[in-house]
């Protein structure tokens, strides 16, 4: 069994209020590594056997029409064994 990622990310030029807030949090908490923070999504979806060419295809076309908004969000498929 294959697991295919989609990761959603807000395009850069949008603000992402989440992130900013997480990246005000850090430093109260005793966490000083972090210059700034974008927050995202991960959809997994499982599948039999190794993802197919046509498999991959449509899960770039479900992200595109359900998992993201292409205005304001960009997305990748990969695939994760």
């Amino acid at each position: 069994m294959a697991k295919i990622v989609v990761e959603v990310m807000l395009k850069p030029e949008i603000l992402d209020p989440q992130g900013k807030a997480v990246a005000a949090a850090l430093p109260r908490l005793g966490f000083t590594f972090a210059t700034s923070v974008r927050q995202g999504k991960r959809f997994e979806i499982e599948v039999v056997g190794d993802p197919t060419t046509e498999q991959l295809a449509e899960v770039s076309r479900a992200a595109e029409t359900l998992l993201a908004n292409p205005v304001i969000e960009t997305f990748v498929v990969k695939v994760e064994k």
